[in-house]
């Protein structure tokens, strides 16, 4: 057993508890209150954390570590297959190194699980997983895969294609693209069923195969999206197609709040902190996360690592709160609700009796600059610890 006690414990979706304490058994939270009834096995390690903050690790909702390596130039960047466009059955699980040491700087940070995946030069990019940010293996670091399908509008692709003269070059076609693809997936799919329901024979196209996730809802799509004119073509190809999707970037989603609202996705926004480099971000702003959460849409704030690292994400949601998320929003956005919207929430995200034991503890709100993290825990493991040798 671990025992966290005496903390400034806040569970994100249920009550605030100063001072409380979190129980942890192997894995998993079996117990958070003002008072453990549990009763402790002899062998309970003791955390006290008098003053300090204790909170459910911190998820980034998009990013590329592992698969877009620090350290290692091109030979360690394996995020964009920018050789055809339509590349669905690309699996991220594939290319992910956890000794990329963009792990270990999440674990500074009090990050514990991510969802990462490829890039954005092709339509289709490709399968998502969410993993812990502790280990060695990744097989054993998945909660979750695949976990989303990548596509893209707007600039990467056309940029990526232009250069080898292939399409797609316009807007119009990188529409085409993906509706011609999905098109093909669920008249594949209903030959498969129909060759199930008469118990046929049936031959499984290995491309196809990999959307069938996402056509039956369990997986949503993950569309790289910043202006406003790629984010109402992603919700209308959606919508056409009766698809799940997170809305990723969503870089002008504060100027199309009540259409992302009425649409019924979530948006994943970021990164806001990076250079304006592409005509498609030039109205980014840290206030986007702010309005849209009153326009009543769900949201979570990304790294897009290495866009921008991944170990000051909760400096983005701060810098977010400060341009009108607020604070509890702010936290939200790290942690319960990229939970959410990456379908994981059953696990982790908050502080509750029968999740994933991944907490973070800092000596204040992780949002504040100065704030320090003083241990995290992943699967119920201390993996960080400050001042520890």
């Amino acid at each position: 057993m671990l025992l966290i006690k005496n903390g400034i414990i806040y569970t994100i979706t249920g009550d605030f508890i100063n001072p409380g304490n979190v129980l942890i058994e192997n894995d998993k939270i079996i117990e958070v209150g003002k008072e453990i009834k549990t009763t402790l096995k002899a062998d309970t390690r003791i955390i006290d954390a008098s003053g300090l903050w204790v909170m459910p690790g911190i998820i980034d909702a998009h990013c590329h570590i592992g698969i877009t390596e620090e350290k290692e130039g091109e030979e360690g960047d394996d995020c964009n297959e920018a050789t055809k466009p339509i590349t669905p059955y690309l699996r991220a699980i594939d290319a992910i190194n956890p000794l990329d040491p963009a792990f270990h700087n999440a674990l500074q940070a009090g990050i514990t699980s991510v969802m990462a995946g490829p890039g954005s030069s092709n339509v289709v990019g490709g399968q998502f997983v969410f993993l812990k940010t502790h280990g060695r293996v990744v097989d054993k670091m998945a909660v979750l895969a695949p976990a989303a399908m990548k596509v893209a509008f707007g600039e990467n692709p056309k940029a990526a294609y232009k250069e080898i003269n292939m399409s797609p070059t316009t807007r119009m076609s990188i529409a085409a693209m993906l509706r011609e693809e999905l098109f093909q997936a669920v008249q594949y799919k209903k030959k498969k069923e129909k060759a199930f329901n008469n118990k046929e024979d049936f031959e499984e196209d290995f491309k196809l195969e990999s959307w069938l996730p996402v056509l039956n809802k369990q997986i949503p799509l993950k569309a790289h999206v910043h202006r406003t004119d790629d984010i109402l073509t992603a919700i209308r190809i959606a919508k056409e197609f009766d698809l799940n999707m997170t809305l990723d970037h969503c870089t002008e989603g504060h100027i199309i709040a009540d259409e992302i609202k009425q649409s019924g996705f979530y948006a994943i926004v970021g990164p806001d902190l990076s250079s304006r480099n592409k005509l498609e971000v030039q109205n980014a702003d840290f206030k986007t996360s702010g309005v849209l959460t009153k326009a009543g849409v769900k949201v979570a704030i990304m790294s897009d690592h290495p866009v921008t690292l991944i170990q000051y994400l909760p400096l983005y949601a701060g810098l977010a709160a400060k341009k009108g998320l607020g604070i509890t929003e702010g936290l939200k956005a790290i942690t319960i609700n990229p939970a959410i919207i990456c379908g994981v929430a059953d696990r982790v995200g908050s502080l509750e009796a029968g999740k994933d034991a991944d907490i973070a503890i800092f000596t204040g709100n992780p949002m504040e600059v100065s704030t320090e993290t003083v241990y995290t825990i992943v699967n119920g493991e201390i993996v960080f610890q400050r001042n520890s040798t």
